[in-house]
């Protein structure tokens, strides 16, 4: 994490001084490449010291960063440029990443004892990889966050084109209705670390995968007839995506929980999918006209998708087919002995 989070400095310092947009490009796609390190390292750190309901609670609060950081990063970035100018967002980027390289080397110790760590030669590290591709419980349960991410990314996406062009928004309300919908993330990953406590991750990501295909069907009607104009859309979406806070912290402690032993590579498949996957659909709503209709499409393919997953992949929706006690165990933390 020191040296992703340490090269992200250096690249943000660059990206400040490069003379073209071709060397930004680059620079941007070997940042992303560095910055992953801070995700990979921050599920294993969880698997590696919490297991159940604590696990769960703790990845609920990961999951909201990763959500709600691309709702509010476009308006803090416009922010930061108007204030100075572009340039001005990767110093502001660097000094982020330096702010959290003193937070690391103070606070988080290494949490991975000698003794339970894996070889690092090639060999070991692709056998690792191929023991988790051919894990279809696994593989399922990490696209899931994928697919939840792509639903955010879509909404990030179109909805600029819907409420301002179609709606007719002025940008100071476009940003008001981008914050409400923001908050829609924030209530529901407290509600799911709340949640946590009494009910296993399964039944509250099979119950909340459902809950929200429905919700997303209910928003293209909304959509499809104009009922209730731009407070129906609104609500339309702030329900669906107050349902996403229930998805990705519950999928990912399942997927976790029997690679304690090799945290860091499943943690590497979970965040790979996730961008990977968020990253091919979320410009389908462009292709598809732009518009509320294809924008609503999208989220609805993205949910369908996630419940065919869960339901094909894991016995999850099969009467007693997975445990429900399967991630839930007692909340505790992980010692050295286990």
């Amino acid at each position: 994490m020191l040296i992703g989070i340490s090269l992200h400095v250096a690249i943000s310092l660059l990206c400040s001084m490069t003379p073209n947009i071709e060397t930004l490009t680059g620079l941007r796609v070997l940042q992303g490449f560095f910055n992953a390190a801070a995700a990979v390292v921050a599920l294993a750190v969880i698997r590696d010291r919490f297991v159940g309901s604590a696990a769960a609670q703790l990845l609920s609060r990961l999951m909201l960063v990763i959500g709600v950081a691309p709702l509010l990063a476009p308006t803090v970035g416009q922010a930061i440029a108007g204030l100075w100018n572009w340039r001005g967002v990767f110093y502001a980027l660097a000094l982020i990443g330096v702010v959290l390289v003193a937070i690391v080397w103070k606070f988080m110790p290494e949490t991975l004892p000698e003794d339970r760590r894996s070889p690092g030669h090639p060999r070991h590290v692709a056998g690792a990889y191929w023991a988790l591709l051919r894990d279809r419980h696994f593989m399922a349960l990490a696209v899931i966050p994928g697919l939840g991410l792509a639903l955010i990314m879509s909404y990030v996406v179109g909805s600029p084109f819907v409420f301002q062009n179609e709606y007719g928004l002025t940008a100071q309300q476009f940003a008001l209705v981008f914050a409400l919908n923001g908050a829609a993330l924030v209530l529901s990953a407290q509600l799911n670390a709340a949640l946590v406590r009494k009910f296993p991750p399964v039944r509250l990501l099979r119950t909340a995968l459902l809950v929200q295909l429905g919700l997303a069907l209910a928003l293209l009607g909304v959509v499809a007839t104009g009922a209730g104009g731009v407070i129906g859309l609104v609500a339309g979406l702030w329900l669906v995506l107050s349902a996403q806070g229930m998805i990705p912290a519950n999928a990912s402690v399942l997927a976790l929980h029997n690679y304690g032993h090799m945290a860091g590579t499943a943690a590497a498949v979970i965040g790979a999918l996730q961008s990977g996957v968020a990253g091919l659909v979320s410009p389908l709503v462009g292709l598809l006209g732009g518009n509320s209709l294809s924008m609503a499409a999208v989220m609805i393919g993205s949910c369908t998708t996630a419940v065919m997953v869960l339901a094909l992949g894991t016995p999850a929706y099969r009467k007693a087919g997975w445990p429900e006690h399967a991630g839930h165990d007692d909340g505790r933390r992980v010692s050295a002995d286990d």
